[in-house]
């Protein structure tokens, strides 16, 4: 933990007063702390126990568990890290050992009832408009139902941003921001990888033909 419970009591319960979110990156106890001070969400929450992500169920925290894409970008891309600021080999070596413990989290987030997972990811460059490697991540690695991967993207992220009434559904009054995908990803979720309509505000932006995406859709295959 970097900071006290005290001033995460502080900043969690004077944001709630200004009507404002906290978002805090909690690993081990600092995930139950945050929990505790009334924040808003939890991004990664690695080394969690069941009981923090149980309480953090029952006090309506949300969680941002980032299952791979982060990790796995740091990894692919490690020749072009390694001897800038802040990374070292050591450090690369602590990644392999993170990511297990990341799809660890996620397995056993989604056995606990009621707990609200969002989706998410620190997007580093390398991994901008590669977001649909972390839902593959979440329902290959992570073990999630591929209907709440889906929404997690969609309805519980507008909700988690207290937007619902503006984005993350189809319905009328909402924003017509919708997307469509060549297959279907809850028989196989790697089909988010071929988006081939994209909607923005109720003007179409892309509409491609069925097939027109490679499978692999610009990841190695």
């Amino acid at each position: 933990m970097t900071l006290s419970e005290e001033q995460l009591n502080a900043a969690c319960d004077e944001a709630k007063k200004q009507g404002l979110r906290t978002l805090v990156h909690a690993y081990r106890d600092a995930v139950r702390a945050a929990t505790v001070a009334g924040c808003t969400e939890i991004e990664h929450g690695t080394l969690a126990t069941d009981d923090d992500l149980g309480l953090m169920a029952r006090k309506g925290v949300y969680l941002d568990p980032q299952a791979g894409l982060v990790i796995e970008n740091y990894l692919r891309n490690k020749e072009k890290f390694v001897g800038t600021p802040g990374y070292t080999e050591e450090g690369f070596a602590a990644m392999e050992k993170i990511l297990p413990m990341n799809h660890d989290l996620m397995q056993r987030a989604v056995k606990i009832p009621g707990l609200k997972i969002v989706f998410g990811t620190d997007a580093l460059a390398g991994s901008h408009g590669r977001n649909a490697e972390e839902f593959i991540d979440r329902v290959r690695d992570g073990g999630q139902d591929p209907m709440q991967a889906m929404m997690s993207a969609n309805s519980i992220g507008a909700e988690a941003m207290g937007l619902e009434g503006q984005i993350g559904s189809i319905a009328p009054g909402l924003q017509a921001d919708i997307i469509a995908l060549d297959g279907d990803p809850l028989i196989d979720i790697t089909a988010v990888r071929r988006v081939a309509f994209v909607m923005k505000g109720g003007i179409v932006y892309k509409n491609a033909g069925r097939g027109a995406i490679p499978s692999y859709a610009g990841v190695q295959p």
